[in-house]
């Protein structure tokens, strides 16, 4: 057969357009598949169910354990000032006043009430609204979560008025110089007071005494210069880092303090150590201070040779200049000897 003229070249171009077309397609369907996938995956967001996912305030303090909350942080003995946010959500008296980053006209001032006037006499108006005629005063500038409040590097110079349910306060790293017999008033509940890094030189006899169901008391890095009263149910109190004497601790202080597991007393002016203590007792630090010398009777019973404190098995010592050797008589019933120098 005779191929006819022009044959050859109108194929060539039959197969050249193929392939344009196919390569032109390609592209098409890549971008349809692309744009077609951001369907596919809100589909697949559609579907989720994140009605348990709502965690508003109310029941953070449920499903978060708050209890722990300083054990969080590593603060050491000299606690450096850190920023933590306890700012709570602005109330409705706060989404009423004008923006100061903006150039708002400057509003009228108002007479003030008597509430007001009352709040600001007491030095509380900026921390928690008045308490009025419907319940206790509500969380402005400390962060209430649960039976939890927290007022920590918020510039208070006392104790805020706090919720009659609360049963943990942290107010770290402030400007607090007094505790005042009224400031835990009424606070039936309340179990761990932490007032690190504040300015307190003054406690009044009653501001801790009366309150039951007190466990722990933790007061590094202030003015101190006399432990506080305590009651009976506390377990751990630590007072590092504060000018306190031992003529600044009543005698037989911690006797009647059979809770008492934790005693934290390092770098005061101790110049004996503090006795008797409970058999409760766990941990005692004295490191850092001033004590020179010992009794027999500190920590063992020198009648009772039989007698064994095994619960007592953490005593520091160190930083001290007592020479613990010329005191062999006094360990005896320990379990362990005390951290410090024996030459």
């Amino acid at each position: 057969l005779r191929r006819r003229p022009g044959m050859g070249s109108l194929a060539g171009l039959g197969i050249a357009s193929l392939l344009l077309a196919a390569a032109w397609a390609a592209p098409a369907e890549e971008g349809t598949r692309e744009a077609e996938k951001p369907k596919a995956d809100l589909a697949v967001y559609e579907n989720l169910d994140l009605d348990n996912y709502d965690l508003t305030l109310d029941s953070y303090g449920e499903i978060v354990d708050l209890s722990n909350y300083e054990e969080l942080y590593d603060y050491g003995d000299l606690a450096p000032k850190i920023e933590v946010g306890t700012l709570a959500p602005p109330t409705k008296a706060q989404e009423g006043l004008p923006n100061l980053g903006t150039t708002a006209e400057t509003p009228k001032l108002q007479p003030p009430s008597t509430t007001a006037a009352t709040a600001a006499g007491s030095g509380h108006s900026d921390l928690l609204e008045p308490i009025t005629a419907e319940g206790p005063p509500s969380c402005l500038r400390c962060l209430c979560l649960g039976t939890s409040v927290y007022c920590d590097d918020a510039g208070l110079e006392r104790v805020p008025p706090l919720p009659p349910h609360t049963a943990y306060l942290y107010a770290r790293f402030n400007r607090i110089g007094h505790i005042r017999a009224g400031d835990f008033a009424g606070l039936k509940e309340l179990k761990r007071v932490d007032l690190t890094s504040n300015n307190i030189s003054q406690v009044d006899a009653d501001a801790f005494r009366l309150l039951p169901s007190l466990q722990e008391l933790i007061l590094p890095g202030n003015r101190l210069t006399a432990l506080p009263e305590l009651p009976r149910s506390i377990v751990r109190l630590d007072a590092r880092l504060n000018s306190i004497p031992s003529a600044g601790i009543r005698p037989e202080a911690f006797q009647d303090l059979t809770q008492l597991q934790f005693l934290h007393l390092s770098d005061n002016e101790l110049d004996h150590i503090p006795a008797p203590l409970p058999q409760s007792l766990r941990s005692l630090h004295l490191q850092n201070n001033n004590i020179q010398t010992m009794q027999e009777d500190t920590f063992c019973d020198s009648r009772d040779h039989s007698h064994i404190r095994r619960a007592l098995e953490d005593i520091r010592l160190d930083g001290n200049p007592i020479n613990l050797s010329l005191f062999p008589d006094a360990y005896f019933c320990l379990p362990r000897l005390p951290t410090g120098r024996f030459h």
